[in-house]
């Protein structure tokens, strides 16, 4: 038997024959292999989906994007800030542009008290925005038929809107609302666009709600301005958004504006700064803990893998000792017995890899499926997996082939 015939096909066949001899003690030393695997790629699976989505809800915001929101205060509270903030203002936008070379574009943000908002056809519940043009591109939104009300618009007070996905089939059940007319409190305006529908998985992330934008209606921010009343205690936007060029950092930069803003609001804590990529950077480092959770777990089942393939091998030598002192009398050198005894711990491996791919995809569907994580299909999962899972029924098979390959062949031959 040479080094090639111990690694050929022959070789693997007669592993297998082996292997099948004792069926209940070879599936018992697969289940700690196929466990492993199994977690590896489940564990890699559900890691890869929850970063594909995290990277989806991130993009809803902006990754480049600095977000400052008023607080929504109580009217005791307010009435109290009032007397030393007017919160969130466009005087707050200009010295942000004027003090931040690295903002690229802003979108401003008010929210509309509607006490009603319907169509010819049907009513909405639908909330209602007056933002800037620019707050469409900063957002992430495209449109689905229709267009996005420009700067034209905005300057010349048209009454038109733009329409949530949602806000379309509330308001318009029968047909197509392009060229229709809806009715916000007392203004009417004509629908210009539909934006597409972007369902996220979900309505938050990192405390903060996504998704908003399907179930609202959308105006000029200066229409709303001149057409539309605001409370006296009202701030003049409820959100602004920065968009960031390439080269500065979100976070240094957060700290600039929370320092520009604090000194303008008289140090009132009457805002917020949301700072997407710092948000992601969160995201990640609690998936990273998972992750290296999962690893260990994964590991453990492994290493029991590995400890129940000696297991068998040790005791396969032992049973076979008569068969290598033949083997060796024949001819057989140490090296050819380490090899057959290898491949017989590789092909456990092997098989254990192969049930184990199957079952890591099942479970990270099952996870998927009850648990509501998500989970994304990984070959760097599949590849890692069956190379730790091979490399170890190899490592664990060493010793017990060097058994083997040791046995003195006289004293095998006179073996009982």
């Amino acid at each position: 038997m040479s080094l090639l015939e111990g690694i050929s096909r022959e070789s693997f066949l007669h592993a297998l024959a082996q292997l099948r001899q004792h069926k209940l003690r070879t599936a018992l030393t697969l289940l700690g292999m196929v466990f492993g695997v199994g977690a590896v790629i489940a564990m890699l699976s559900i890691g890869e989906g929850a970063k594909q989505e995290a990277m989806r809800l991130i993009e809803s915001m902006g990754l480049r994007n600095l977000l400052v929101q008023s607080r929504e205060l109580d009217e005791e509270t307010l009435r109290e800030v009032r007397e030393h903030s007017v919160g969130l203002s466009r005087s707050d936008v200009r010295a942000m542009r004027e003090t931040l070379p690295s903002v690229v574009a802003v979108s401003e943000e008010k929210k509309i008290k509607s006490w009603a908002l319907f169509s010819f056809q049907a009513p909405s519940e639908a909330q209602v925005l007056a933002v800037t043009p620019s707050y469409f591109d900063l957002a992430s939104l495209a449109m689905a038929t229709g267009r996005a009300f420009d700067e034209e618009d905005n300057r010349r007070y048209r009454q038109v809107a733009v329409l949530g996905a949602q806000a379309a089939r509330d308001l318009f059940p029968a047909g197509d609302p392009l060229g229709q007319r809806i009715k916000v409190n007392h203004l009417w305006l004509e629908v210009v666009g539909v934006l597409a529908d972007r369902d996220l998985s979900k309505d938050e992330f990192q405390g903060i709600r996504l998704g908003g934008d399907r179930n609202r209606v959308f105006l000029p921010l200066e229409t709303a301005y001149k057409r539309l009343r605001f409370e006296s205690l009202e701030s003049e936007l409820d959100a602004v958004r920065l968009r960031l060029d390439e080269d500065a950092s979100p976070q240094r930069t957060a700290q600039t504006v929370n320092h520009l803003l604090a000194r303008r609001h008289g140090e009132q804590n009457d805002y917020e700064l949301v700072v997407p990529a710092a948000l992601l950077k969160q995201q990640q480092q609690t998936q990273q803990i998972f992750t290296i959770v999962m690893s260990a777990i994964a590991g453990i089942s492994l290493l029991v893998g590995g400890i129940g393939i000696m297991n068998i091998m040790l005791a396969t030598v032992l049973e076979r000792t008569r068969e290598i002192g033949l083997l060796r009398a024949l001819g057989a050198r140490k090296v050819d017995i380490q090899h057959q005894f290898l491949m017989e711990s590789a092909t456990v491996a092997a098989i254990g890899a192969g049930i184990g791919i199957f079952f890591g995809l099942l479970l990270a569907v099952a996870i998927q499926q009850f648990a509501g994580w998500p989970a994304a299909g990984s070959l760097f999962a599949i590849v890692l997996s069956v190379s730790i899972c091979l490399v170890t029924g190899i490592v664990f098979g060493w010793y017990p082939a060097r058994q083997a390959a040791e046995l003195d062949p006289i004293r095998a031959l006179h073996a009982e």
